[in-house]
């Protein structure tokens, strides 16, 4: 499992619980992933809007742009699912050689 695989697998876990909007999931994975570019993780969210994985929608007006909202899809649970299985796996391998 790749970084972009867990970013992936991050963003489907915040929008589990909550539609977001771009910034805000910007916001929290930098947090995490301080040297990923903005520009890849507004690429990651156009890719998986494309593939079926999230939807996007504009929320209410505000004072500045409307917000482009994300919210994740039955095929982008099933997605999470099947990548979350991958960690696991990845996690079992690692610690049963002995790596820390």
């Amino acid at each position: 499992m790749l970084k972009k695989d867990i970013i992936e697998l991050c963003l489907f876990h915040m929008l589990s619980s909550e539609d977001l909007y771009g910034y805000e999931i910007l916001r929290r994975l930098h947090k995490s992933f301080p040297d990923t570019q903005e520009s890849a993780i507004y690429a990651l969210l156009r890719r998986l809007c494309k593939e079926g994985y999230t939807e996007q929608y504009e929320g209410k007006k505000s004072d500045g742009p409307t917000r482009k909202y994300y919210r994740i899809t039955k095929s982008g649970y099933e997605k999470k699912d099947n990548l979350l299985n991958e960690w696991h796996r990845l996690k079992d391998t690692l610690s049963a050689l002995g790596v820390q």
